[in-house]
């Protein structure tokens, strides 16, 4: 098990940060059910340096973050858990074809989110509006 420094809240975090911001937007809930719940542009496939930030950043209501699924073939090796912020997540590897670009987020009695995955080189020209067109849109 690797273990990560404590994050602060996102409220308590100051300004001059030498962290960088999570680059995530996430959907604005709505009647209809969503295939993806947001968006998240990592600045790299390391999860053990990209995981601990996106999971300071996600909203207080989703409850603990305990296990995350990613594609295995576009993230580097990873152990089978982790410690962020004081708790253990398990990290799960899918080799499945039919999500290959997203990262999914379970919260025991809070629910599951999928996210897709910006990849880290792409430019702000492009990830900007695929992350703005994730979180606006609506599942059919």
């Amino acid at each position: 098990m690797i273990t990560t420094p404590e994050l602060p809240a996102p409220s308590a975090r100051s300004a001059r940060s030498t962290a960088p911001a999570p680059r995530l937007r996430l959907a604005t809930p709505g009647l209809l059910p969503r295939r993806l719940d947001g968006a998240w542009w990592p600045r790299s496939y390391d999860l053990l340096t990209e995981l601990p930030q996106l999971l300071a950043a996600l909203p207080r209501a989703w409850g603990h973050i305990a296990g995350v699924t990613v594609h295995g073939g576009a993230w580097a090796a990873s152990p089978g858990r982790m410690f962020v912020c004081n708790q253990v997540v398990r990290l799960r590897k899918s080799v499945a074809g039919h999500a290959p670009d997203t990262v999914v987020l379970l919260a025991p009695g809070h629910g599951r989110w999928d996210l897709l995955v910006v990849p880290p080189d792409t430019g702000e020209a492009a990830a900007e509006p695929l992350m703005a067109a994730v979180a606006g849109s609506r599942a059919a």
